[in-house]
């Protein structure tokens, strides 16, 4: 058994492409080996910004010796089939086996060296490698028959054992030579095997495993926050983005100018980041400092002052852009800002955003004025309904008017953010700002959910005017396709509906496939919560429950009804009875006398019903839905009874169609709280 490496150096990898490359790389490697009956004890994969390797251990030195046995026609066969057979296998007539009247061709392949296997494998996966974009390079480049890569590829190293398996490819002739980091260590180093390859980088300054560089650059940083007496503000993804800019990270602290500050914090925080991808701190009243934590790829001889003095310089210069962003930005109001928004596509089936301000305006106020929204507000003082619904309108004729400032253009993340910051600036109503700034959540699972009735009516109206204006457009999602997040909408409104526990007629805001379309969307909501999909189908289907906040009441006592002894056998019985119905074709109930005198378990199911429809129906009535359960328990008994001592397909017709209609009314008694048809189990 030996253990293989390969390093493939190039030019700068971006730190995005990195994570994927390694797993693909242990794809492809896989894939080749396998082809050769080869598997490879554990793989591990490393990613810096110039290379990427895999160490491969435990693989034998060759593969085995392999018979492989091909079964052709019958001894008997006529000579066509047998010539055929022949020249396919490109054997003689003695060289058959004939097994049973049967011939076989059985070759005999002998093994191979893994090292010729690897010489095969390497350039095939380098040319098969998936990167999202790649670049022809050299005076090759001209040719489409070129290697293409994620960057110049520079070097190549294939070490089997401390055997260098032979490989050329675009004129790259593999070796045992590498190089260590760009300005520490740039002379050639001659690898000796997998074995010593992390710790022969790590003397030529580079950290070949992104997961002690991504390590180092937590700890350094958290660390050089702390001896400042700040907090880092923490951020994984500018971890992992920093450890794969560098080969050798050494983190720095540094500060810039004080006054940057009167700058929202949001807006520093994303051009560090983004801009500069710095780290930055606050203080110990949970502010913003004005500090910040870069990492550099080299160890300084002057503890990093420079690097840090350079760096500071160019993140001045991008606050002052952001400031300057930020102060031009507040002398236009935002009214006036949204004037600019006519000039603007929303969608080319839905008009401009202007055209889409204007529904959400006159959705968001009619939400309000019909207590939708809002109905809970408290010391809501008279008039305070109109006030609400002008303050909701006018905070969703501001809401997307920042789409057109020169912050939002630079930065589209701050979308919302920076409209809240300039509404508040500019004298808005605190209900109005805050509503500008939050009107876009929640944008996903785990996000806040606004809960303030102005907020909660701009965020509904907006959502509810983008599904169903795509949906009358005939832009519904499709398979994995949801190219304007309706789906993410859709669970925004529900969220919204049923943390604020809006109550109203979702039918009647929406069309019957928006309603399903929401439907499909509860129950992915719904599943994290551990609510069964089934149960919400068996509510929705009684057709008329379209109160979200309701309907979710219903199904949770549901759940917990049908969890019961007494839902498991009411639900037996109840499909043991549907299942006849629908055998003998009875759709509905007649209110019909009995013509006979009934036999004691058909009397008492009669009577069980009479009790338990009204006390299920007056509970529902007032969704006390327990309740409702609670009276459509008390027929379990009766049921089993019926059905242990009573014939339904009785000879007498009258009895027959008085048992049948009894059923019925069982049927229609559950139906009072939930189509049973649909549950499963």
């Amino acid at each position: 058994m030996s253990d293989f490496l390969l390093e493939l150096r190039s030019e700068e990898i971006p730190a995005r492409m990195q994570a994927k490359a390694r797993e693909d790389l242990a794809r492809l490697f896989a894939a080749e080996l396998a082809k050769a009956g080869l598997s490879a004890g554990e793989t591990i994969t490393y990613a810096t910004p110039r290379r990427l390797a895999l160490i491969a251990k435990g693989l034998p030195d060759a593969t085995e010796a392999v018979s492989e046995e091909v079964k052709g026609p019958r001894a008997a066969a006529p000579p066509q089939a047998l010539e055929g057979f022949l020249r396919k296998t490109g054997l003689t007539r003695e060289q058959l086996v004939e097994r049973d009247g049967v011939l076989f061709a059985i070759t005999e392949k002998p093994g191979r060296a893994t090292a010729e296997v690897l010489a095969e494998a390497i350039p095939a996966i380098i040319r098969a490698f998936p990167w999202p974009k790649s670049m022809r390079w050299g005076d090759a480049s001209q040719s489409t028959e070129s290697l293409r890569w994620v960057r110049p590829l520079h070097g190549l190293v294939a070490l089997f054992g401390e055997q260098v398996v032979p490989v050329e490819i675009a004129g790259i002739v593999s070796g045992a030579e590498t190089r260590g980091h760009r300005f520490h260590a740039p002379a050639a180093i001659t690898l000796t095997g997998s074995d010593g390859y992390v710790e022969q980088l790590r003397a030529a300054h580079v950290l070949v495993d992104q997961d002690e560089r991504a390590a180092l650059i937590r700890s350094r940083a958290a660390a050089l926050a702390r001896d400042a007496g700040l907090e880092l503000v923490e951020d994984e993804g500018l971890v992992a983005e920093n450890a794969g800019l560098t080969e050798w990270p050494v983190p720095l602290l540094g500060r810039f100018d004080e006054a940057f500050l009167d700058v929202p914090p949001e807006v520093i925080q994303l051009t560090a980041r983004v801009n500069q991808k710095y780290f930055v701190c606050r203080d110990g009243a949970g502010k913003l400092a004005n500090a910040f934590v870069c990492t550099a790829n080299i160890e300084a001889s002057d503890g990093g002052a420079k690097i840090v003095e350079g760096n500071r310089k160019v993140l001045a210069a991008r606050l002052s852009d952001a400031r300057f962003f930020y102060e031009t930005d507040l002398k236009t109001p935002l009214a006036e800002q949204a004037e600019k928004l006519e000039k603007i596509v929303f969608h080319e089936k839905l008009g401009t955003v202007a055209d889409k301000v204007e529904r959400v305006a006159k959705l968001a106020r009619w939400l309000v004025e019909e207590g939708i929204v809002g109905a809970e507000t408290p010391s809501l003082p008279a008039g305070g309904r109109e006030q609400l619904a002008a303050l909701a309108e006018r905070a969703a004729r501001l809401a997307k008017a920042d789409l057109v400032t020169g912050m939002v253009g630079e930065f589209p993340e701050l979308q919302g953010l920076m409209g809240g910051y300039y509404a508040a600036a500019q004298g808005e109503d605190a209900r109005v700002a805050e509503a500008v700034r939050d009107h876009y959540k929640p944008v996903g699972q785990g996000d806040d959910v606004p809960t303030a009735p102005v907020t909660v009516a701009v965020s509904l109206a907006d959502k509810l005017d983008s599904i169903t204006g795509f949906f009358g457009a005939d832009l519904k999602p499709s398979g994995s396709k949801d190219p304007f997040a309706l789906r993410r909408s859709a669970l925004g409104v529900i969220a919204l509906i049923l943390d604020n526990g809006l109550r109203f007629r979702l039918a009647s805001a929406v069309s019957r496939d928006v309603l399903d379309f929401f439907a499909d969307r509860l129950k992915v909501q719904q599943r994290e919560a551990g609510v069964r999909h089934d149960l919400i189908d068996a509510v929705f289907a009684l057709g008329g429950e379209d109160d979200l906040v309701r309907l979710l009441a219903r199904v949770q006592a549901l759940q917990a009804f049908v969890g019961t002894e007494d839902g498991a056998n009411l639900l037996a019985g109840y499909k043991r009875a549907a299942n006849i119905l629908k055998k003998e074709g009875v759709t509905g109930v007649e209110a019909t006398a009995l013509s006979y005198a009934p036999e004691q378990a058909e009397g008492d199911l009669i009577a069980a019903l009479d009790a338990a429809e009204p006390r299920a129906g007056e509970a529902v009535a007032r969704e006390d839905f327990e309740g409702a359960m609670a009276a459509l328990a008390t027929l379990r008994a009766p049921i089993d009874a019926f059905f242990d001592q009573v014939t339904v397909n009785d000879a007498d017709p009258a009895r027959r169609a008085a048992r049948l209609n009894l059923l019925a009314r069982v049927r229609a008694a559950v139906h009072n709280v939930a189509d049973f048809s649909r549950i499963e189990g």
